[in-house]
């Protein structure tokens, strides 16, 4: 999460805004409360969409149909304004972290047990979807949610812009999606059908066991073209996926959509009958350290109840070091008024951290449980999030970064110098956008880094001081500040980290991206 941005509106509609979640193709995304209590995801179209007439009347269309999706699988639309000057809906707040943040930033692949949970909530996510008429299009890992019951689908349904917020809405011909995840029929720019469902379902499973995409990714040679040519024609790297769910997987990656399993016989296969019902996984299905984890968020979003525009979030109490996967990135103000609720979370969050899951799960799932949220996914309107998938803003673009797992949990500045081997100026290229990077020798709390984003749209520029430099490798960087570029396009970023590779590169991490990273070289 990030706090609110001084521009960013305080309300919309009956919500207040609480802080930002991301952002996406389509507009912001904010955490908010509703005047009687309920927090909820509220996404507000972006300006430039909203003023396309086209645009307004399929965003009218899906947002009607995915009202209809039932089922506790997903995260249910329960409010929107299509005819307001800038048009926003509200789901429900869905309490867990990305799939995408728990096998890159911190826990690895799930263990076989859990990878099945998987595949059964998520195929019946794909039945309620699929029932109200819509075809996700988009499945992937940032777009799963991981909590305690299980897994969660978002943002299905709602049209959205697939190559950039000033391109209007998606036409026939258009291509949603996420390379490495997308069917080859949608990579083609054919018909979608639910079967693209099913094959971006396999690639989920596929990433979730072994943490990798099944049919790699644009940092391998050849880039992004290489990587859509591997999905249309060869077959997927499968290494690595449980024995018990490997022809699952390769039959809903199968090249050819008649050939897939629907969603019902994933469902028979997995055995989803003894290990899911109502929503619910049967028994705990999570690894304990991830467990700890959600606890600790418990207690996060309880305390944003008093948090606002002008006022900061507290920090979670601290777990031991083993838990410390998801470092608090804000500093720690004055704690609220003390609570039976917080008090009794405060208490889970400690547990959590020593007990096992199954009474972690008993706790936090019992007929007393009100089931507080806990942190969505973090995708950063910040420089450096270096994902320029589904975003056209540079916010969701700032810098090219990667996993959160490594930085210090809430560590005090360490005295010393940037070293000599980051001096100097280093450049990448994405797509169309050109990022350059320049470091200059200096001490912490001094300014050391300037970026800038060049693309045919728009042009960013930020600085960044030395947060500390413990050693040669590796380097953390504070806060970013916007140097040049408006809102919302361009905005200010989160901490991040700076890393020598051994052919050379230079690495860029922002803390709390779902984002890969995007590697410099030296000019």
């Amino acid at each position: 999460m990030e706090q609110l941005h001084p521009h960013d509106p305080h309300r919309i509609g009956p919500y207040r805004l609480l802080s930002r979640l991301g952002a996406g193709g389509m507009g912001q995304v904010y955490l908010a409360r509703s005047d009687r209590g309920r927090t909820v995801a509220v996404k507000l179209v972006h300006p430039g969409l909203a003023a396309l007439e086209e645009f307004r009347i399929r965003f009218r269309q899906e947002v009607a149909a995915a009202r209809r999706v039932g089922g506790e699988w997903t995260a249910p639309v329960l409010d929107a304004d299509t005819e307001a000057a800038t048009p926003w809906f509200a789901t429900g707040y869905v309490a867990g972290p990305s799939l995408r943040r728990v096998v890159a930033h911190g826990f690895g692949p799930l263990p076989d047990r859990s990878v099945r949970i998987l595949a059964a909530g998520l195929a019946h996510a794909l039945t309620d979807i699929h029932r109200a008429g819509i075809v996700h299009r988009d499945l992937k890992p940032s777009n799963v949610l991981i909590t305690l019951d299980g897994p969660r689908v978002i943002d299905f349904g709602i049209a959205r812009c697939p190559t950039g917020c000033g391109a209007g809405p998606t036409r026939v011909g258009d291509v949603i999606g996420s390379p490495g995840f997308m069917a080859p029929e949608q990579i083609r720019g054919e018909p979608v059908t639910a079967a693209c469902d099913v094959f971006c379902l396999g690639a989920v499973l596929a990433y979730a066991a072994t943490g990798r995409l099944p049919f790699g990714d644009a940092e391998h040679p050849g880039g992004l073209a290489a990587l859509l040519l591997r999905s249309t024609e060869a077959e997927p790297d499968l290494a690595g996926v449980p024995a018990e769910l490997l022809d699952l997987v390769r039959d809903c990656l199968h090249r050819d959509p008649g050939a897939r399993p629907g969603p019902a016989e994933v469902l028979a296969r997995v055995g989803a009958d003894d290990t899911v019902a109502d929503g619910r996984a049967l028994e705990p299905w999570l690894p304990t350290p991830l467990v700890a984890r959600l606890g600790r968020h418990a207690v996060e979003l309880l305390d944003r109840e008093d948090a606002g525009p002008d006022r900061a979030v507290p920090a979670p109490p601290p777990l031991p070091p083993s838990y410390s996967a998801y470092p608090p990135l804000e500093p720690e103000p004055p704690p609220r008024p003390w609570t039976a609720s917080t008090a009794l979370l405060l208490a889970v969050a400690a547990v959590v951290a020593v007990l096992s899951a199954g009474t972690v799960y008993a706790v936090m799932s019992g007929a007393e449980d009100p089931r507080p949220p806990v942190t969505s996914p973090r995708t950063p309107v910040a420089a450096g999030s270096g994902s320029p998938s589904a975003s056209a803003s540079a916010s969701a673009l700032g810098s090219a970064s990667g996993s959160a797992s490594g930085f210090a949990s809430g560590s005090a500045h360490v005295a010393g110098l940037l070293p000599e081997a980051y001096v100097g100026t280093w450049q990448a290229v994405r797509g169309s956008q050109t990022w350059r990077l320049t470091l200059t020798r200096g001490g912490v709390g001094e300014q050391v880094m300037s970026l800038d984003v060049q693309d045919p749209g728009f042009a960013c520029s930020w600085t960044a001081a030395l947060h500390g430099a413990p050693g040669p490798d590796p380097v953390e960087l504070d806060a970013s500040t916007v140097t040049s570029g408006a809102p919302p396009t361009c905005t200010a970023g989160g901490r991040s980290r700076l890393r020598l590779l051994p052919d050379g590169a230079l690495r860029r991490e922002l803390a709390g991206s779902d984002g890969p990273p995007l590697d410099y070289r030296r000019q």
